[in-house]
């Protein structure tokens, strides 16, 4: 008896891919969409009220120290200190015990006044530069136009503040700051403020890569102290024409005499405004810097 083999059951047709409607696909099955970029004029307030907090976080920072210092250089100068660093310990003693002395005093206000003023002004030609360009809102510029309205600012600013530090802790009745000492103190406030804002981003490409600190930021701290090698004589030599108007007995002073106390106060004034330069333009350059990008990125993240 033959066994029959039965027909091969027939393989069940494979359903049709059933496939969405456009309108019903997920999200998670497109590709985001980049984010909308901030140019022009954009947000412009948004980015100005960046500029000004940027400008005002950096400027609380750094003024504290460079407020002693400063008034620790004109008293060692003048006389009305033993040293830089006695004045320094008598500022840091107010800080400690009436700080509300400190914080709230002419000299503080100057201070901030002058370093305020002058990182408004360069975030401020920067997002301008934004403006008008059409580019990147956060890109820092290094051009002729920022030096001359930094130069400007900070020159100004800060010649309002030198004259009235050197009344306050010079020798002598407060009295008019002659014309040299205010071309002195403009030459002086013109290389620091190239050394600042100019050099750094032109520098940075030669500055050697490590993981502590990027190249932007080593040129930021280098560049400003380097330039008081240069900037303290001419500091020191504004400061002796307005407290040694004469000699001692009355004689007039010669240019040697004048050498003669800047080389004797070169050292430990160059050391100090290198001090003071680290905090102004390094950590206070560096701190505008970051937290005006950061902002910027926010405003980016909501566009």
């Amino acid at each position: 008896m033959s066994s029959s083999v039965p027909p091969p059951t027939p393989l069940a047709p494979k359903p049709a891919e059933l496939k969405m409607p456009a309108e019903t696909q997920t999200e998670s099955s497109t590709t985001p969409s980049p984010r909308r970029k901030v140019e022009g004029t954009q947000k412009i307030l948004q980015r100005l009220g960046a500029d000004v907090l940027a400008a005002g976080t950096a400027t609380m920072m750094i003024s504290p120290i460079i407020c002693l210092i400063d008034r620790s250089i004109m008293e060692n100068a003048s006389g009305r200190s033993k040293s830089v660093l006695d004045s320094v310990k008598k500022s840091l003693k107010t800080i400690a015990t009436k700080p509300h002395h400190f914080f709230f005093s002419k000299p503080f206000a100057l201070i901030y006044m002058t370093y305020f003023g002058t990182y408004i002004t360069a975030n401020f030609i920067d997002t301008a530069a934004s403006a008008r360009n059409g580019g990147d809102i956060k890109t820092i510029t290094a051009g002729t136009e920022k030096f001359a309205a930094t130069s400007i600012a900070n020159m100004g600013l800060g010649l309002i503040k030198d004259r009235s530090f050197a009344r306050m802790f010079g020798t002598g009745p407060a009295r008019p700051v002659p014309p040299p000492i205010f071309v002195l103190f403009a030459t002086r406030d013109a290389l620091t403020i190239m050394f600042s804002f100019n050099v750094p981003p032109r520098l940075a490409p030669y500055m050697p890569t490590n993981p502590i600190m990027s190249q932007e930021s080593c040129a930021q701290f280098l560049a400003p102290a380097s330039c008081q090698l240069l900037s303290t004589p001419l500091h020191l030599f504004g400061l002796d024409l307005y407290n040694r108007a004469k000699g001692a007995n009355g004689e007039k002073l010669t240019l040697k005499d004048r050498l003669g106390m800047i080389k004797k106060n070169y050292v430990q004034s160059a050391a100090a405004r290198m001090c003071r330069i680290i905090p102004a333009f390094g950590f206070g350059g560096v701190t505008n810097t970051k937290v005006r990008r950061s902002l910027l990125e926010k405003i980016e993240n909501t566009a």
